[in-house]
C-alpha cells in the first residue's frame, strides 16, 4: 500500500484574504515613500518598453487573431498598435506583449515579473472607467505588493513543483490593483481576491514557447475579471487564499504567513523591482555580464577562444540548459546561446535573440564551445566565467550580482536606453521621448488613457 505522505494542512492560518482585502481598500492615496513612487514610475517605464517592443511580434499577432474572432468592443488600447479589443482582452494583450522578449521586471526574491499582470490589468480597466495618474499609480503599487507578498509566501517550493510564478501570483495582483482602481470596499475586496484565487495560470512546461508570455496577460485579465465580477456581487470564500485547500495550502508545501503580515504598509515590495539589462531569464544574466566583460577588458573574437567555462548555480542548467535552441524564444532559455551571443555583439538584447541569430553559423559554432557546469558553492545571483583562447591564454572573471541587480541598478539614463531601443523602431524616437517624459509624470496626469493614445503609431 502506498504510504500517505501528504503534508498536514495548517488550520490555524492568519486570515490572509482579509489582511490583504484590508490593505488595499484602506491604504491612503499617495502615502508611499519617494523612492516606492520613484520605483512605480521606473517599473512603468520598463512595462511599457517592453509591451511596445514586442507589439509586432508573431506571439501577439496570433493572440491579437484569436481575440478579434471573439468580435470584441473597442474598450481599451494595446500599446504600440493602433487595433483597440475590450479591456479584459487588452489585459490578456498586453500582458502576453510585456512578457513576449523576457525583458520585462523582476522580483528578484521570487522571480516573479509583476507589471505584466498587475499594469496590464489596471491600464486597461483604468483607461475604460478614465482612472487617474495618481488612482493607477496607488493600484500598482498596490498590486504589485500583493502578489510578490504571496510570492514570497510560498516560494520557492511553489516554483520548484512547476508553477510558473508570474502567473499564479499575478491574478492576485491584477485583482487587487483593479478592485483598488474600482474603489471596491473590504468586503468585495476581499472576494475579489478569492474569485482570482480559483485562477492560477501557468507551468514551466511552457518555457520557451509562446505559452509563458500567455502567463502574464492571463492572469492579467483573470484579475480585472475578478474585481469586476466581485464589483457586481459574485461571491468567494473569505479565505480562499490560505484556508487549508486554499490556494496557498493546495499548490506549496511551504506557507510562510508572515511574509503576507511582515510591515504590511510600510515596506513595499516594488521597492525591490529590477530591470533586466539582457532580455531573457535572469538567472543567466551573471553569465552574460561575466562573458560581456571579458570580451570588452580583453577585446575578445569568436574565432579566437577555444573554449569558455561556466560555474553556476543549479537552476541556471535547470531553467536555460537548451544546448540547441531552434528559435529566438528557445535561445532565451540557453545560457549556451545567450554567452555565445554575448562575446560576438558584447550584448544580449532582443536583437540577438532573434530567429536568425540563434541559427548563425558563428553563433552555433561559439556555443558548442561553451561548457556550463552547476557549483553549489555559487549563488543564484553569480556566475564564474572563464575564457581560453586558442594561444594559451586565460581569462577569468567571478560575477557576484549582474548588472541589473538591486546590488548594481540599471540607472535612469541606462533605463531610458533601453526603453528607445525598444520603442523607436515601433513609434520613432518622438514619441519614445514623450512616452517616458508621460511615465515620470504619471501621478499627476489626468486620464490615464492619455498613455494608451501615446503609445499609438502615428
Amino acid at each position: 500500500m502506498a504510504q500517505n505522505t501528504r503534508v498536514a494542512a495548517d488550520a490555524n492560518a492568519p486570515p490572509v484574504t482579509r489582511l490583504l482585502a484590508e490593505f488595499v481598500a484602506l491604504h491612503p492615496s499617495a502615502e508611499f515613500p519617494a523612492s516606492v513612487e520613484r520605483e512605480a514610475e521606473r517599473t512603468l517605464l520598463n512595462w511599457v518598453g517592453c509591451a511596445i517592443g514586442a507589439s509586432r511580434h508573431s506571439t501577439l499577432a496570433a493572440a491579437l487573431a484569436a481575440v478579434q474572432e471573439l468580435a470584441p468592443s473597442p474598450q481599451a488600447a494595446m500599446l504600440g498598435r493602433n487595433e483597440r479589443v475590450d479591456m479584459g482582452s487588452a489585459a490578456l494583450l498586453n500582458g502576453i506583449s510585456s512578457h513576449t522578449f523576457d525583458f520585462d521586471d523582476t522580483h528578484l526574491k521570487t522571480i516573479i515579473h509583476p507589471a505584466g499582470p498587475v499594469a496590464s490589468a489596471a491600464l486597461a480597466l483604468g483607461e475604460h472607467i478614465g482612472s487617474t495618474g495618481r488612482a493607477f499609480v496607488d493600484a500598482l503599487v498596490l498590486g504589485v505588493d500583493v502578489a510578490c507578498r504571496v510570492g514570497n509566501m510560498v516560494y520557492p517550493e511553489h516554483y520548484d513543483r512547476g508553477w510558473h510564478i508570474t502567473g499564479s501570483t499575478g491574478m492576485l495582483g491584477a485583482a487587487a490593483a483593479c478592485a483598488r482602481l474600482l474603489s471596491l470596499d473590504v468586503d468585495r475586496t476581499a472576494m475579489a481576491l478569492g474569485i482570482a484565487a480559483s485562477q492560477p495560470v501557468g507551468i514551466r512546461e511552457q518555457f520557451g514557447s509562446m505559452s509563458k508570455p500567455f502567463h502574464p496577460g492571463a492572469a492579467a485579465r483573470a484579475g480585472l475579471t475578478s474585481a469586476l465580477m466581485a464589483k457586481h456581487g459574485f461571491t468567494a470564500s473569505s479565505r480562499a487564499i490560505e484556508a487549508p485547500r486554499g490556494l496557498a495550502q493546495t499548490y506549496s508545501t511551504k506557507c510562510a504567513w508572515n511574509e503576507i503580515t511582515d510591515e504590511l504598509g510600510e515596506r513595499f515590495e516594488i521597492s525591490f523591482n529590477t530591470y533586466k539589462p539582457f532580455a531573457c531569464g535572469i538567472v543567466i544574466h551573471p553569465s552574460i555580464d561575466g562573458c560581456v566583460q571579458l570580451r570588452n577588458d580583453h577585446r575578445l573574437r569568436a574565432q579566437d577562444i577555444a573554449r569558455i567555462d561556466l560555474r553556476v548555480h543549479s537552476l541556471v542548467l535547470e531553467l536555460t540548459g537548451k544546448r540547441a535552441p531552434r528559435t529566438g524564444l528557445e535561445g532565451k532559455f540557453s545560457v549556451y546561446h545567450a554567452c555565445a551571443a554575448a562575446i560576438v555583439f558584447g550584448q544580449a538584447g532582443q536583437a540577438e535573440f532573434a530567429d536568425e541569430v540563434v541559427a548563425r553559423d558563428d553563433i552555433v559554432a561559439l556555443r558548442g564551445r561553451v561548457h556550463a557546469v552547476a557549483d553549489s558553492a555559487i549563488d543564484e545571483a553569480a556566475a564564474d566565467v572563464s575564457v581560453a583562447m586558442n594561444d594559451g591564454r586565460k581569462h577569468h572573471v567571478f560575477i557576484e550580482h549582474a548588472i541589473g541587480s538591486l546590488e548594481r541598478p540599471m540607472t535612469d539614463d541606462q533605463l531610458a536606453h533601453k526603453f528607445q531601443a525598444l520603442v523607436d523602431p515601433v513609434l520613432g524616437r518622438a514619441q519614445a521621448d514623450d512616452l517616458i517624459g508621460y511615465c515620470k509624470r504619471i501621478a499627476s496626469a489626468g486620464n490615464v488613457g492619455a498613455l494608451g493614445e501615446l503609445a499609438r503609431p502615428r
